[in-house]
């Protein structure tokens, strides 16, 4: 059974959620400019592209990160945006005319009252979406195991821990170098990656590379969301 997603207590949810906000802040765009512009292939234009990147500032993708890339930025180069479009859409948020997304009315409603739609934003996204890469089978094979997953994470990250603390708890003894690998990556962007974007946990960087993983904590708004068998539990050992 999936963990309930709901929100018992006051928390700031814009500014511990990065995937909240960009919605928020993308919404607001519409509804302050005249809509997002489209390109003729249906992307956001450039425009709004270069306006988030400076001012969704999302994890690993600040315009810093992004303009050390590409110089001139389309909606293809800010990962974040596919998500924020996706989820506009599947929750009626705003409609597209022509070659503008407008806000929807409950895309004002969600302007005014953003923590009310956290818990069907939280729930679908982390849940079902189906990411670009992933398949829809792997995303419903994945639903067995979100509730391990809550689990062992609330426990191994009330002090800090990184990747590597969580992939062990796993067998891996029949695992080829290439397939330990890509279970770590897996890990990283289809479990970790989410939460991340969610605002449930944060990733400290400070000071690493880019390819170097860090430690995950959680945020405020892991315990005011979840509430898991695992909150008395003791911290796990692996031998």
């Amino acid at each position: 059974m999936l963990p309930e997603i709901e929100l018992v207590a006051d928390v700031d949810v814009v500014a511990m959620s990065p995937l909240v906000r960009g919605m928020v802040m993308a919404v607001s765009y519409a509804d302050t400019e005249g809509g997002i512009g489209l390109t003729a292939s249906g992307a956001m234009n450039r425009k709004f592209v270069h306006w988030a990147a400076v001012h969704f500032d999302w994890p690993d993708y600040t315009s810093e990160d992004l303009y050390s890339i590409s110089k001139v930025l389309n909606e293809a180069d800010m990962p974040p945006l596919w998500v924020v479009r996706d989820m506009l859409k599947h929750l009626r948020l705003v409609r597209r005319n022509k070659d503008r997304l407008l806000p929807t009315k409950r895309g004002r409603d969600f302007l005014a009252r953003p923590h009310t739609f956290f818990d069907q934003i939280a729930t679908d996204y982390l849940y079902a979406y189906i990411d670009y890469g992933q398949a829809q089978d792997d995303v419903r094979e994945r639903m067995r195991w979100w509730h391990v997953f809550l689990n062992l994470i609330n426990i191994k990250a009330r002090k800090g821990c990184s990747l590597d603390d969580l992939v062990k708890l796993y067998p891996s003894e029949s695992y080829s170098v290439t397939q330990a690998s890509m279970v770590r990556a897996e890990f990283r962007h289809d479990i970790m990656r989410p939460l991340c974007w969610l605002g449930l946990l944060r990733e400290e960087r400070e000071g690493l590379k880019f390819l170097q993983d860090g430690t995950y904590y959680k945020t405020p708004l892991w315990g005011a969301c979840l509430e898991l068998e695992s909150d008395t539990q003791a911290e796990i050992t692996v031998s």
